[in-house]
């Protein structure tokens, strides 16, 4: 048996059905931010799973979140009920330990002043950011940011105008001042991100892997070629580690991947795919 013989899930399923094992309740329920229909729900048997995967991948990508001061700014998703990724940011400010780190909702000036002071004071920082919030920031402030980690996640929420993402990213690293623009992929059906460094080149952690499919036969893979994206989360142990994903991308030999769009009869979702 090889993986090209795993049928993976359809992502849908999470809007159906429980996806979960027959032996295990569920300790929490994450819900997607989905704009249109059903909304996706995730249950969780093992929230320390979760932990462990998002933690271990953070740490390995940037290092211990104690290094950091971890800023965030997801105004849609602290607004949502179940956000997995609010969860998590909640959890690496924990972790970070550092009285600054913390969620700023429609508290921007206090935000400009810590990005200030932590550049003054070389201290490495991480703002995450829902892609128009960002833009909100820099709208009448502009920074030079040589120690921070700027990541944006989600998308316009309908309230600015949709931008490919190069767009976008050219937008961010004029105003605050930065070389990349890192970004987040994830999703409510996922225990497990990737990250890009820039470029919109994402990187899996070792427990995660991007497989392509044919968009016409979604029992085989292709390789070097644009298709439909799955995923193999080993951190999904408890609901189904093999999905099928309604985005499109691209692998390269070294196992790096980039989104190139969405199928044109899925949702409009508030992850990281709404701004391509």
């Amino acid at each position: 048996k090889t993986i090209q013989d795993i049928p993976f899930l359809p992502i849908e399923f999470f809007k159906q059905q429980r996806v979960i094992s027959s032996e295990k309740n569920s300790e929490k329920t994450f819900t997607s931010s989905g704009t249109t229909g059903i909304p996706s729900k995730h249950y969780v048997a093992d929230l320390e799973i979760y932990k462990r995967s998002f933690t271990t991948a953070f740490t390995e990508f940037y290092g211990h979140p104690q290094e950091f001061i971890i800023l965030a700014l997801l105004p849609s998703y602290l607004e949502q009920e179940g956000s997995s990724l609010v969860f998590m940011v909640h959890h690496l400010i924990k972790e970070s330990n550092d009285p600054q780190s913390g969620f700023y909702l429609n508290n921007s000036e206090a935000l400009i002043d810590i990005l200030h002071q932590s550049e003054n004071q070389n201290k490495k920082t991480v703002l995450i950011g829902v892609s128009y919030a960002l833009l909100d920031l820099i709208e009448n402030q502009s920074f030079q940011l040589e120690n921070t980690v700027v990541m944006e996640t989600g998308g316009m929420k309908g309230r600015r105008k949709e931008m490919i993402k190069d767009e976008l990213h050219q937008i961010l690293k004029k105003g605050f001042g930065v070389s990349g623009i890192h970004s987040e992929y994830g999703m409510t059906e996922l225990l497990s991100q990737s990250y890009s460094e820039g470029e919109g080149v994402f990187k899996c952690p070792p427990w995660m892997q991007i497989l392509i499919r044919d968009p016409e036969d979604p029992l085989t893979l292709f390789e070097g070629k644009t298709g439909g994206i799955n995923v193999i989360d080993l951190a999904n142990i408890h609901s189904c580690s093999f999905i099928a994903t309604q985005d499109l991308g691209k692998v390269f030999a070294d196992g790096s991947f980039e989104i190139l769009g969405r199928f044109d009869t899925s949702d409009i979702r508030g992850c990281n795919l709404m701004v391509l």
